[in-house]
C-alpha cells in the first residue's frame, strides 16, 4: 500500500511544497536583528520573499545598506531558523535592488522601536529621495523639541539626538 507520509511523518504531494513554505515563512519572519533584537526581520522589513524554486526554498533578503555588519550574521540566524524548523534544501540570496528604505518598517515594528526608546523614522515625504530629515520626536515623552546631538548613534543606521523637554538622550533610526 502507497503510503503519503515520508519518513519524517511530513505530507507529500502538494501540501508538502505549502507545508514547507508556510513554515520556512515563519521561522524567517520570527528571526531577529542582531542589532536592534526588539525588531524582526520582518519587522524591518528586509526579509522580501520566501519561495520554493527547484526543489530548495529560497529566501530573499535586502540589507539596510550594502555595507551593514549584520548582513552575515543575519544570513546565519535564518538558515539556522531553517534548518530547526526541519528545512534542508534552502538558499539564502541578497537583493538588492529595489534598495531597501525605513519606509519598510512595518508598523509594529515602528511601535516597537519607539517602546524601546528608539524614535522611529519618519516616512518619506519625498519616496526616492536618498536621505531625508524630519522633525524628531521624542520616544520617551513625545515631544518634538530635540536636537541632532550626531551624525552616528550606537549603530551606523541610527543618530544620537536628545529631547529639549526631558533631557533624555535617544537614538533616532535615520531615514534612508
Amino acid at each position: 500500500m502507497a503510503s503519503d507520509v515520508q519518513r519524517n511523518d511530513r505530507p507529500t504531494g502538494p501540501e508538502a511544497g505549502a507545508d514547507a513554505l508556510a513554515r520556512a515563512r515563519a521561522a524567517v519572519a520570527a528571526v531577529v536583528d542582531p542589532e536592534i533584537p526588539i525588531l524582526t526581520l520582518e519587522d524591518l522589513g528586509i526579509l522580501r520573499g520566501v519561495a520554493q524554486q527547484d526543489g530548495k526554498i529560497v529566501v530573499e533578503l535586502t540589507p539596510t545598506y550594502i555595507g551593514c555588519p549584520a548582513t552575515f550574521a543575519i544570513r546565519l540566524a535564518v538558515e539556522a531558523a531553517l534548518a530547526a524548523a526541519g528545512l534542508r534544501e534552502v538558499r539564502v540570496v541578497t537583493q538588492l535592488s529595489p534598495p531597501w528604505s525605513t519606509d519598510a518598517i512595518t508598523e509594529s515594528g515602528r511601535r516597537k522601536l519607539k517602546a524601546f526608546g528608539i524614535a522611529p523614522p519618519a516616512r518619506a515625504k519625498n519616496p526616492g529621495a536618498l536621505f531625508h530629515d524630519t522633525e524628531v520626536a521624542c520616544p520617551r515623552c513625545g515631544s518634538s523639541k530635540t536636537s541632532k546631538l550626531s551624525e552616528f548613534g550606537s549603530t551606523a543606521c541610527k543618530a544620537q539626538w536628545r529631547c529639549d523637554a526631558c533631557r533624555e538622550p535617544f537614538d533616532y533610526f535615520k531615514c534612508i
